[in-house]
Formats: C-alpha cells, structure tokens, sequence
C-alpha cells in the first residue's frame, strides 16, 4: 500500500493563538507518527491570523524534536521569498540535528498577498525565470563541495536534504521532470490540472542521481468522522475558510456550523465544491471507498492528506480513521 502523510497549515481557530496552534502542531506530528504516517510537512504562508506556521523551519524544528521517526518537512518553502543560501543553511541545519529525517518542498508563489510579499522583500518579477536557477542553486549548496567552489552552506553542504517541487500548473511538473526530482500536486486546492501535470511529469521525466523513476504525491482533503454527517459537520470550517480566502478575507479557522444553507450563495457554493473537489468527507466506510477510488484513478505514489478541523480532538480523531481505512486498503491488496 502506498504510504500515506500529513500536511499540516498549524491553523490558529478562532478564539485561540498562534500558540495554542503550534502546540497542536506538535501534539498531531506525535499522533500521526504513532498511526504510521510517512511524513509531516507544513507549509509557508504569511499575513494570515488563521496560519500560524509562517518561519516554516522554525517550526520543523519544533516538531522533529518531539517525533523520532516520521519525515518532516515543508510543503512548501516559498523559495523565491528566500536567498537560496539561507534555505541551505535552514535545513542544513535541520538535517544535521535530526538527520535522514527532513524534506524540503519547493513552492514558487509567495504564499501571501502582493504587499507582504514585498515586505518579505522579495523580487515582484514572475518567478518562473528564477525559480528554476535557485532550485539548482540550492541544491549545489547542499550536495557535495565542489572544487573551485568559495561559497557554501555551513550547515548544509553534503547533507543531500532531498528536494521536491510543489505545484499546482503544468510549471513546476515539467522542472520536476527535468531535473529528476519527486513532485507533489496541490489538489487539495487546485485540483484542475492535476492529471494533466501527472501526465507530464511521467512521460517527461529524466533519471537523476536521487531519482530513477517518477514518484508523484498528490495533496487531499479528508476529514474523517463516525459518522458522514458529522464529517460533513466538521467539514464546514474548512468550506468557511476556504471561501474567505476567496474573498480577500482570509482569518482564523471558523467554528463547524450544522448547515452552509445561508452562510453562502449557490455560486459561492459551486466555487467551493468545485476547488476543494479533492475531498474525501465521511465515514469510516466513506473514506476507505473514496480513498481507494482516488487512488485508482491517479496511480499516485503517496497521498498527502490535510484536515482543516475546528476541534483538535476531532482532527486527531480523523486521522485514526483514516489511518484505518489504509490498513483496510493494504489487507485488500494483500
């Protein structure tokens, strides 16, 4: 069965702190390590009160050091946000404290609005003409000194932190293909492109010296619950979320409501359902078939599968079952 892990945005509910949110963060990394969960990645974003896991290393830190065995990582760092130098160093860093154990995934947006992207003092060019030198760059700074070579990444040369790419276009499929490196696919939000990317990936690919065939991740939601009307309960705080975004509005994780009906227009609806089309929201027997179903139409190597819960109790109760229902695939395939 093909390995299952956890992304994790570390949300700030409404009416608690970036705190109480970190600490979550944590307490599910350990969680998710007990049920058997491959990696745990969280992701860069900045100006958002509903996110709290903005200096993204910081964070891995924070959560190597209370799990022993699960991967951790970014999905993603913003590289263009950053020197390449100072990722290097970052998870150099990280590699040596906790080594064979961190991930660096690579994202291209900013992850933020266009003026606190110039507050990070990032370059406000298109990205694409610099993206693809300072994953390269990166990556020299972090694999074997070379000769001749003056600068480097101390922590960081010849730790080999293996690199991904994340994407949600056609882009960052086609340079992951080129340079031979594993990529993961934001269908949890952007499903649109999803199979298109995968084929290019697959049929462009190059063998690397970290990589000899394709390996594709693919990002879902599940939200898991005993029943599917309260996984649908729970999933209304995501819905809510999402849809603020969408709005310019983005804030802290709202509390479930029984019912959308009111809360929102059927456009705003069909907009919703349609990005977050990527969901697995249900029951045990719910998730076990979906899962299977999405599994089988993608040929994905590993999913990736974030929970956007108001209650931490539930989030961390969604996934046991769905760490159940893999066990349940795995018998099946067995």
């Amino acid at each position: 069965m093909i390995p299952f892990s956890v992304l994790d945005l570390s949300p700030v509910v409404r009416g608690a702190t970036p705190t109480d949110a970190l600490r979550n963060s944590r307490d599910l990394a350990i969680h998710a390590e007990a049920l058997g969960f491959h990696r745990y990645w969280l992701a860069e974003h900045h100006n958002m009160t509903g996110i709290a896991s903005a200096a993204t290393a910081v964070v891995i830190g924070y959560v190597a050091e209370a799990t022993k065995t699960i991967r951790v990582g970014s999905g993603g760092i913003m590289l263009p946000n950053h020197a390449p130098l100072v990722i290097a160093e970052q998870f150099g860093t990280l590699a040596s404290l906790y080594p064979g154990r961190i991930d660096l995934g690579l994202g291209r947006a900013p992850g933020t609005d266009q003026g606190t992207a110039r507050a990070l003092r990032r370059a406000m060019g298109p990205s694409d003409d610099r993206f693809p030198d300072d994953v390269l760059e990166l990556q020299r700074y972090l694999g074997p000194l070379q000769p001749g070579q003056t600068v480097r990444a101390v922590p960081g040369v010849d730790t080999n932190v293996p690199l991904w790419l994340l994407g949600s276009s056609l882009f960052s499929a086609q340079l992951a293909a080129q340079l031979g490196l594993p990529f993961a696919f934001a269908s949890h939000f952007a499903p649109d492109l999803m199979m298109q990317a995968l084929h290019v990936y697959r049929t462009m690919f190059r063998p690397s010296d970290v990589l000899q065939k394709p390996y594709a991740m693919l990002g879902i939601n599940v939200v898991a619950a005993d029943t599917d009307e309260e996984a649908r309960r729970l999933f209304t705080s995501q819905q809510q979320a999402f849809w603020n975004l969408r709005r310019g509005v983005p804030g802290q994780l709202p509390p479930p409501v029984h019912s959308m009906e009111g809360v929102w227009t059927p456009m705003e609806k069909a907009q919703v359902d349609h990005a977050l089309s990527c969901a697995i929201v249900g029951s045990p027997d719910t998730v076990r078939d979906g899962l299977a179903e999405f599994i089988e139409r993608t040929q994905a190597d590993e999913l990736i599968i974030t929970a956007q819960v108001f209650d931490h109790a539930a989030r961390k109760r969604s996934y046991d079952i769905v760490a159940a229902q893999r066990e349940r695939l795995a018998g099946a395939v067995a």
